[in-house]
């Protein structure tokens, strides 16, 4: 009967009974239910690709809203790919692409369907460079929905974009009367022309990211 008021949503698992879940999932699913019971093992680190030393990890919506307060209990996963890619920032250079076809995936991840709009072009990206911090920072992983390319319906959108001679980069679209930059969060960095000569292409949206940040022993 707990069981059936799980499903339908009428009543939420204990922490015990999300730690029992995870349990019970492999890596790909495991953090989800720990995190969900508040805690972080080193599961959760193995599923990121990170160290064992203990973290702190987060899941950060575009609105600014972390998982915890975006999370609802449907029981649905979809497994999204981490690729073999990097992704930098203002002054870093990513990875030398332009888009994530032909990308290999080194895991995956399960996370609720809801926060994938368009699963099957969805994908996760390890970020290097410090200059979109403190919003995003390095080592974190963007989840991007590579569908959503239309900048009209970008503009003061975090997005991906890139070029085959400067790399993947992670930035906020802005338009200023007819000119469309890539800006960086530390505005000591100058802003990024998009045009036909710099040949920047936009890879896809930055749907939300998790962190994971080192905390002392």
């Amino acid at each position: 009967m707990t069981i059936s008021r799980w499903e339908r949503g009428l009543l939420q698992p204990s922490a015990e009974h999300f730690i029992q879940l995870g349990n019970l999932g492999n890596k790909s699913e495991a953090w989800f239910f720990w995190e969900m019971g508040g805690i972080q093992p080193a599961k959760v680190v193995d599923a990121l690709g990170g160290s064992r030393s203990k973290k702190t990890v987060e899941l950060h919506r575009t609105n600014g809203r972390t998982a915890s307060q975006q999370i609802e209990l449907s029981g649905k996963l979809t497994a999204i790919p981490l690729l073999r890619a990097t992704v930098g920032t203002h002054g870093v250079p990513g990875d030398r692409r332009s888009s994530l076809r032909g990308v290999s995936s080194s895991t995956t991840i399960g996370v609720p369907t809801s926060w994938c709009p368009n699963p099957s072009y969805t994908s996760l990206l390890r970020v290097k460079g410090h200059t979109m911090e403190p919003l995003i920072r390095q080592g974190d992983l963007l989840a991007v929905d590579s569908f959503q390319t239309d900048r009209t319906a970008l503009y003061g959108q975090i997005i991906v974009a890139g070029t085959d001679q400067n790399g993947l980069c992670v930035s906020r679209l802005q338009r200023y009367d007819s000119v469309d930059l890539l800006e960086a969060e530390d505005r000591k960095y100058g802003s990024l022309v998009l045009t036909k000569a710099t040949r920047w292409r936009i890879v896809g949206k930055v749907l939300w990211w998790i962190s994971g940040t080192q905390n002392s022993l």
